[in-house]
């Protein structure tokens, strides 16, 4: 057992009054399957990517300094799993990380312990991160991509949170209890948390967070990971009672990570507004925004944990992965929090110039494709796009072995939910072509197939600067034109809002569909009325099996339903699913403080407050 992991088991038993083994048996009901041996994006940032959730991928990546006092720390992808409901020994099992330096003497390691404390020798510095697309909001309700969620994750804080081994670790909550039912949730909040204004974190503030964000009229993006709530009382001070209509087995892992936002600011200047002007509980205040440049944030020296190390935290936007390889090596830049090129992955790993975190991902490579589009909308379609693809090729030369092909919408890495025996669809462009015809889509004069007066013709949308994906799209594109469609690339600062609002056609990122935290519902991603439902894929099925899942509580009777959710999936094709690759992040190894192993890359930007820089 590390000394990482023992210090993860003390933070479990900050829950006053709740022991380990308690706490898992709880955490089973609510459906927070502690750990969960899968890779967030999203977290990842969260659940998350707007063109990349994985982003846990958030997520889903550090520089020159003294090549002979560097650590390489690489998580084996088969390290991966998804554990229904773990023992405790397999809770404090991270998974094993080997260490390869650059050639000379080995970095003494960092353990959390090390992390968390003020010893003497730890300084302060600015760590300095790169994003591939601006952080066009600072709320928590637009935490999705990665590159907006590494900030607002440094601003606020929720009742409990994910930590990079996919524990759920006790932050605004001090402890809870379920009631016999599932039905009622009393979280015990710390006290005497203040807001950066220095007003002090009460009841009234989770009670406000949870109204706002679930009120329909306020049509927030998050809004379905509060349903089936009926009651938020603020009991006194300190005191949250959560009443729902039903168990709902993502409870804890959805509603229970909303970042709280202060009553007494949010109502004041309202959604809008404090997308540029936020604040919270977490160890770091907003310095300054620029959107489309950079975001910095300072530290906040009366946060409830303690001081953070740093001194800042500053996220730059650089779209170009080429020239965030270049920060990287010239020591410009701490760590990229989104992907780098494939190339310029493996050549970083293999320098044993930075510390690497290799790591599996759950957030699903894909094409979202409006299927209210006349020709979208045709099964036989979008299932003749995914013969004419080869996905195998795309995974062996564009990724380099470094990803599996996708089934469906849940990752192999989540292994307990995951379901092999779905409809398959092998590179075949004959039976593609096939495929059309048989549902009547007829070539015309200039190649393009059409029916009843509509073309196969769309326009695919990639983030500008994309160069990890845009290889993938012109595949994709040169593989569909083939067998009859007229696919043109455009490239766009705002692929996830246009698959939102219905301006775009198609687009490629990664996201989540099931598989965030360890939780297998994708009812924000796949349900009807999903706001970020951005392929407008409507099926009662769907709908019903989902609803299904969240009030199951059982873990081998949510298996059979999530089963049945992906054999949906891959029947319907409501998106072109592509692979789950492995995910990268780098640091510079003047960057101390980071453990020697994680399950999750991305969300170990979460802990940055534990993190501190050494002076060069």
């Amino acid at each position: 057992m590390s000394e990482d992991t023992t210090a993860i088991g003390r933070i479990l038993n900050r829950f006053e009054g709740t022991n380990r083994r308690d706490f898992l048996k709880r955490s089973v009901i609510m459906g927070a399957t502690v750990p969960t041996f899968a890779t967030l994006l999203a977290a990842c940032g969260g659940d998350d990517d707007d063109d990349d959730d994985d982003d846990d991928d958030g997520g889903d990546e550090s520089d020159s300094g003294d090549p002979t006092a560097t650590t390489q720390r690489s998580v084996p992808t088969s390290a991966v799993g998804g554990q229904p409901t773990p023992t405790e020994e397999e809770m404090t099992d991270d998974a094993t990380a080997t260490e390869d330096g650059g050639g000379g003497e080995e970095e003494p390691t960092a353990t959390e312990e090390d992390s968390g404390g003020g010893d003497e020798g730890q300084q302060g510095g600015t760590l300095i991160l790169m994003g591939h697309h601006e952080i066009a909001s600072l709320s928590p309700d637009d935490a999705g991509p990665t590159v907006h969620w590494v900030m607002v994750t440094q601003i606020h804080n929720a009742l409990v949170e994910l930590d990079p081994w996919y524990v759920l670790q006790p932050t605004l909550a001090e402890s809870f209890e379920v009631s016999e039912d599932g039905m009622t949730y009393t979280f015990n909040l710390v006290q005497g948390a203040p807001f950066h204004d220095g007003e002090e974190f009460t009841s009234a503030d989770v009670k406000y967070t949870f109204d706002f964000y679930r009120d329909p009229e306020n049509a927030m993006l998050t809004a379905s990971n509060f349903n089936g709530i009926t009651d938020v009382e603020a009991s006194d001070d300190y005191t949250v009672v959560i009443s729902l209509e039903g168990p709902n087995a993502a409870f804890l892992s959805r509603a229970g990570q909303a970042f709280i936002v202060p009553e007494h600011h949010h109502s004041a200047i309202g959604e809008d507004a404090y997308k540029s002007d936020p604040m919270g509980t977490g160890p770091f205040s907003v310095r300054e925004y620029r959107a489309a440049e950079f975001t910095e944030v300072e530290a906040f020296p009366d946060h409830f944990r303690g001081a953070p190390l740093l001194d800042a935290v500053r996220e730059r936007i650089v779209p170009e992965p080429s020239v965030r390889t270049i920060e990287l090596e010239t020591g410009e830049a701490d760590s990229s929090v989104w992907a780098l090129v494939t190339e310029d992955n493996l050549r970083l790993r293999d320098s044993g110039d930075f510390v690497t975190y290799q790591t599996s991902s759950v957030a699903c490579n894909h094409f979202p494709m409006n299927n209210e589009r006349p020709y979208f909308a045709d099964r036989e379609v979008r299932r003749a796009l995914m013969y004419a693809l080869d996905r195998d090729l795309i995974v062996d030369e564009l990724w380099e072995g470094l990803a599996v092909k996708a089934t469906g919408n849940i990752s192999p890495a989540l292994d307990f939910y995951y379901e092999p025996d779905v409809t398959e669809y092998p590179y075949d462009p004959d039976l593609a072509i096939e495929t059309l015809e048989n549902a009547g889509w007829v070539a015309g004069s200039d190649g393009v197939r059409e029916k009843d007066g509509v073309r196969l013709e769309w326009t695919l949308a990639v983030i500008a600067g994309d160069q990890a994906r845009r290889p993938e799209a012109e595949f994709a594109q040169e593989s569909w034109n083939a067998i009859g469609c007229n696919v043109s690339i455009e490239d766009t600062t705002a692929a996830s809002s246009g698959m939102r609002d219905g301006t775009h056609d198609m687009a490629i990122y990664n996201w989540t569909y099931g598989g965030g935290s360890g939780e297998p519902d994708g009812s924000n991603t796949l349900r009807s009325d999903a706001l970020n439902n951005f392929s407008k894929y409507k099926s009662e099925q769907m709908d019903e099996l989902l609803d299904a899942g969240l009030r199951e509580t059982d873990p081998d009777a949510r298996k059979e339903i999530y089963s049945e959710v992906q054999k949906l999936v891959a029947e319907d094709v409501p998106f072109i699913y592509v692979k789950y690759w492995d995910w990268f992040n780098f640091y510079n190894p003047r960057v101390k403080g980071l453990p020697d192993s994680v399950l999750s890359g991305g969300t170990l930007y979460s802990m940055a407050y534990t993190m501190w820089k050494e002076e060069e």
